[in-house]
């Protein structure tokens, strides 16, 4: 079919929203007309460069909802008619990772910056007859999207979609980083290290888990206003800033939980992480950086007599078939916000707009929504 999707051709060059063409799903695959698309940080990766791909063009995208329109031969558990939120990293359920429970590292990941479909490793989307990489094999700068079923969950149809879409990765990330990943205990004292789409959740996440203090930290004011709203006792514009009054607030322990969610990291963000880490402390690392960034600032002395625990997650050491609908119940409980997360939505063709707002600390998440003029 032909529609049209937010493309790359190339590093540090503008979205470009065009036609583009998408094939109908082969074996075990479902096409799904979108409902909304999160603006997330990893895809400005990719206009940056530091998720570098094999080639351009790309198609950006990996937080999508919707509706399955059409089924491919082999598609089991899912029809059409169906409401799904679609999970950036897919789950075979075979794998050594899926079987011990790290859906999150399905050995499937490793093709996610390739554009080679898990059906049989050739591309489903094409603009300016060139085949084009979408993002996470998603590709969600569009209104449908043409996915392998394991990259696809199923969700109960009165969820608003606009809101589901951002528990494909944002959500997910930010909450399971303090809940799977740090495993924070009720009592614990918890900071949290850039306050946007990953970071709020994460502040969530803390209170749901009974935390003591919870020190949110971010440069932008308004997004440490929004940290408050959202749970935090305490926010401050820098970690150096923070170090003095989260030493006086724990009575020295310092904080048990740290968690890095700045969106784009650098190894001289670890340091003053690790000094407000208290002893046996676990410091969890979210953000990413570019894939060439080798050079880490650490003091290995404190490491070793801190007893700390540095530890890198990814997708929040998340299930996603089991996780995504346990979020999304415990929304539906009132338990976990996420109406709130979506400080302004956005036209396809305003997708640049939507990634300068991001970058100027004006949104906590930004969506595109599609609507009947995008059919």
């Amino acid at each position: 079919m032909k529609t049209k999707g937010a493309i790359l051709w190339n590093v540090n060059e503008p979205w470009s929203v065009e036609e583009i063409e998408i094939d109908d799903p082969r074996e075990g695959e479902v096409q799904v007309q979108l409902a909304a698309s999160g603006l997330c940080h990893s895809d400005h990766h990719l206009f940056t460069g530091d998720s570098p791909l094999e080639s351009y063009p790309a198609i950006g995208g990996h937080e999508g909802a919707g509706v399955i329109t059409k089924i491919g031969p082999g598609v089991k558990g899912l029809q059409e008619g169906d409401h799904v939120v679609l999970s950036f990293i897919p789950a075979c359920g075979q794998c050594v990772p899926c079987s011990t429970g790290h859906q999150n590292l399905c050995d499937l990941g490793a093709d996610l910056l390739t554009g080679k479909s898990i059906s049989d490793g050739t591309s489903r989307i094409r603009a300016r007859g060139k085949d084009v990489i979408p993002m996470c094999l998603l590709g969600t700068f569009a209104p449908y999207v043409t996915v392998h079923q394991y990259s696809v969950v199923k969700i109960e149809d009165h969820i608003p979609l606009e809101v589901a879409a951002l528990v494909g990765c944002g959500v997910t990330t930010g909450w399971g980083s303090v809940t799977n990943v740090a495993q924070v205990r009720p009592g614990e004292n918890v900071v949290v290290v850039g306050i946007g789409g990953v970071g709020i959740n994460s502040v969530q996440a803390a209170v749901a888990a009974g935390a003591n203090n919870i020190i949110a930290i971010d440069p932008v004011a308004y997004k440490r206003e929004q940290a408050k709203r959202f749970g935090a006792t305490h926010t401050f514009a820098s970690m150096e800033e923070a170090l003095e009054p989260v030493t006086e607030l724990t009575w020295g322990r310092l904080a048990d939980v740290v968690v890095l969610t700045i969106g784009r990291i650098q190894g001289e963000h670890i340091e003053p992480a690790m000094w407000l880490t208290g002893k046996t402390g676990r410091c969890v690392v979210v953000g990413m950086g570019h894939v060439d960034d080798m050079d880490v600032k650490l003091s290995l002395a404190l490491l070793a007599v801190m007893q700390h625990t540095l530890h890198g997650a990814l997708f929040g050491g998340a299930n996603p078939r089991k996780e995504i609908p346990s979020l999304l119940s415990m929304y539906q409980a009132g338990k976990l916000e996420l109406d709130a997360l979506i400080t302004n939505t956005y036209r396809l063709e305003d997708i640049n707009q939507g990634y300068q707002d991001m970058l100027d600390g004006k949104n906590l998440r930004g969506v595109i929504k599609y609507t009947e003029a995008d059919r």
